[in-house]
């Protein structure tokens, strides 16, 4: 069934938007990896055109970081959860078993691949509604100037500098391949310390998720901290 957030009628063409190759008989004719590809490339322009026509005071390298913000795999992959698509992924035994269906960069695909699906059933116009319905919170907060709110490697780079006087490492520790297309799993760390570990179709991806993973860990430990000291704020 199609989440009723998703405005599509053809239940056929969901199911392609939902079916990984490990589930597709024919990866190529039966997986959403086509409509992924044609989906993001979608999401590129709608996002572009918004930024273009909503500031018109915000030069290419404002755009620029800006659409990075959004077309990238943490938001896009949180949209996909909040739209209910994780449960309509259709997975293969394997993919299943290592744990395909909270994968962020598979959730991102869907959500791309949605997107496509959303524009060749109904077009653009519907496709531009969909994305920047669903996208409308991240927008507005950009909207405020701050182009790179979730720029966890800007943030983890100037609290350690402002707290330790160093600076984090980042290392591939593994490349795999699924259908020709590259993962990246990286580790950041302090001193031969891991505080991370990010995976992402890029490496830029990777190391994003990886310094959000090391701030979260940060976040604790500050929260850990505050309550030791003042328990009764608890």
């Amino acid at each position: 069934m199609i989440p009723k957030d998703i405005p599509l009628k053809s239940e056929e063409l969901f199911r392609m938007a939902m079916r990984h190759s490990s589930a597709a008989e024919n990866s190529v004719r039966d997986s959403y990896e086509r409509l992924e590809y044609f989906g993001d490339a979608v999401l590129g322009l709608i996002i572009a055109q918004y930024l273009y026509e909503n500031h018109p005071d915000w030069d290419q390298g404002m755009m620029s970081k800006a659409r990075s913000s959004v077309v990238q795999e943490h938001p896009l992959a949180e949209t996909a959860k909040r739209l209910g698509l994780d449960r309509c992924l259709e997975l293969g035994p394997g993919e299943e078993a290592t744990g395909g269906r909270t994968r962020p960069s598979v959730l991102c695909d869907i959500f791309e691949s949605t997107v496509g699906a959303v524009y060749i059933e109904s077009g653009l116009e519907k496709a531009r509604w969909f994305v920047l319905e669903q996208l409308n919170p991240l927008l507005m907060q950009i909207g405020t100037g701050n182009v790179s709110p979730l720029d966890f490697k800007s943030k983890l780079q100037e609290y350690a500098q402002a707290n330790w006087r160093k600076t984090p490492i980042y290392s591939v520790v593994r490349e795999t391949s699924q259908n020709a297309e590259l993962r990246f799993t990286v580790e950041v760390s302090f001193d031969g310390e891991s505080m991370g570990v990010g995976r992402g179709r890029t490496k830029k991806d990777a190391e994003q998720d990886a310094a959000r993973e090391a701030m979260e860990v940060i976040d604790r430990a500050r929260r850990a901290r505050a309550q030791a000291k003042n328990p009764d704020a608890y």
